[in-house]
């Protein structure tokens, strides 16, 4: 699916989640795009479930809301489980870049920790401006293939089987520099 094809049901409900949290903030879409640096008519076509968000603009609508991309997908899923098998756990994929994230945990309100697994295709690259809560924990575990991150402008370039713990802060980036695609585990510690 391209970003400018109509989402699926899920698509659809995340659309309509997007709508009900800037409508429970009392913000205009003027304030929403001010906030999250996203184009006042891309965020009209995206509560209308007239296009997906890329990973970077999901990335800005959770900063401004201040929370995990994890925790926006799971209140769009109706009664969360507590054991999620693997056939049923939340994919998401960005139609711009290629990227792909698996919600591994299964979700819950009251917990701190969440797994996400992200596959970066070759040369694909998603940038964040800001996490989406400060001071967030990542547990970093490269599973496939060559990561190169970049955390508030500091480099870091880990291979499969490497490891890198962090709090984050300010902008990130991760890019996969090939041949191959780079598969990785994160594990988010909400402060």
């Amino acid at each position: 699916m391209g970003q400018d094809e109509p989402p699926d049901e899920e698509g659809r409900r995340l659309a309509a989640r997007l709508a009900a949290l800037r409508a429970g903030r009392g913000w205009s879409l003027d304030e929403l795009a001010r906030r999250s640096g996203v184009s006042r008519s891309t965020l009209s076509r995206l509560e209308r479930a007239e296009l997906s968000p890329t990973a970077a603009q999901l990335g800005r609508l959770c900063t401004a809301h201040g929370r995990t991309v994890s925790r926006l997908l799971a209140e769009v899923e109706a009664d969360p489980p507590g054991l999620l098998r693997a056939a049923d756990q939340p994919r998401w994929h960005d139609p711009a870049t290629g990227f792909a994230r698996r919600s591994v945990s299964p979700p819950h309100p009251g917990l701190r920790a969440e797994l996400v697994e992200g596959t970066l295709p070759p040369g694909a690259e998603v940038r964040y401006a800001a996490p989406p809560v400060p001071g967030l924990e990542h547990h970093l575990w490269v599973l496939d293939g060559e990561l190169a991150l970049e955390l508030d402008g500091a480099a870091h370039r880990l291979g499969a089987g490497d490891c890198l713990r962090y709090r984050l802060h300010g902008s990130s980036g991760f890019h996969n520099p090939g041949p191959d695609p780079v598969r990785y585990l994160i594990a988010l510690v909400l402060p």
